[in-house]
């Protein structure tokens, strides 16, 4: 019968302590740093103006603070907040839906198709996608202008539909990811083209689907450049655009701003809130399908 040799503890020197103690400050650093302006912005929409200059920055206010923060910004402008939420919701969504339809199959058509000038229009979306979105709102702006589209719904909805990251994520995964053997054995079954796609490719790319969904919904989200230059009536406007609105009746940032209609701080802080939540739903529900979608690609079959 052997006997068991006890397990040896593996020492840590103290440079390698010294390192993890360097690592762990500098994390908590960092942690801090981000974390604070968070903190201290959830707990300011439960105070009132006064108590947020004058009392500890850190102290929960009251919940009837709350109550009276949300009441004021739903009334703000005869609930003008509620319809900028709408607008948001109705441009995002809209143009997610036309970028999948778009982006999917075009990312498809890049990675596992053969035509004319494949290789022409794949580097055409990767030049488009390095460019800055504001540096193309004025040639948008006058295309638009031209067919009469400035004011309306689609001036927000067609641009925000164009996403060539989207394409070129597709682009990636279906190269990678999707194995030809696969999609070669069905088209030799029968299946035309629209087939292998729609029941052979489409199902397996469901993780760079979310990918792109999730891309997309963030950036038509959280867009302000674009809807301020085509909306010009604030019943139209997203979120984002009318958080102007609400910092323009801010008498602390506008003191001309001061009177009935004025907005309080506090209210500002929870209207900033309000316009982030959506998109912090969205990530919580998606986790599971963002991760698988980051990591595919990763291997080539």
């Amino acid at each position: 019968m052997t006997a068991t040799l006890p397990a040896r503890r593996s020492r840590v020197s103290p440079g390698q302590w010294s390192g993890r103690f360097v690592v762990s400050l500098l994390l908590l650093a960092f942690g801090l740093f981000f974390a604070i302006p968070i903190v201290w912005l959830l707990l300011s929409t439960t105070k009132s103006a006064a108590e947020l200059i004058k009392g500890n920055p850190f102290s929960f206010g009251s919940f009837e603070g709350l109550a009276a923060n949300w009441n004021a910004l739903i009334g703000f402008q005869d609930g003008a907040v509620g319809g900028w939420l709408g607008n948001s919701a109705l441009y995002a969504i809209v143009a997610l839906v036309i970028t999948l339809v778009v982006s999917i199959p075009a990312g498809y058509a890049l990675a596992l198709t053969e035509f004319r000038l494949r290789r022409a229009l794949l580097v055409t979306t990767l030049v488009v996608m390095l460019i800055p979105n504001t540096a193309l709102v004025l040639p948008v702006f006058l295309e638009l202008n031209t067919v009469g589209l400035i004011g309306s719904p689609l001036s927000v909805i067609l641009p925000f539909s164009f996403f060539p990251f989207g394409v070129y994520l597709t682009y990636i995964y279906f190269s990678t990811s999707i194995p030809r053997d696969l999609l070669a054995a069905a088209r030799i079954d029968g299946c035309s083209e629209l087939s292998v796609f729609t029941r052979i490719a489409l199902p397996l790319a469901s993780p760079v689907v979310a990918l792109v969904a999730f891309f997309s919904f963030v950036q038509n989200w959280n867009n302000y450049f674009l809807p301020f230059v085509m909306l010009p009536a604030s019943d139209q406007y997203p979120m984002q655009v009318g958080l102007t609105s609400l910092l323009a009746s801010t008498p602390a940032f506008n003191p001309s701003s001061a009177g009935a209609a004025s907005v309080q701080l506090p209210t500002l802080a929870l209207a900033t809130i309000m316009s982030v939540l959506p998109v912090l739903i969205v990530f919580l529900f998606s986790q599971r399908f963002l991760v698988s979608g980051m990591t595919a690609g990763g291997t080539k079959e």
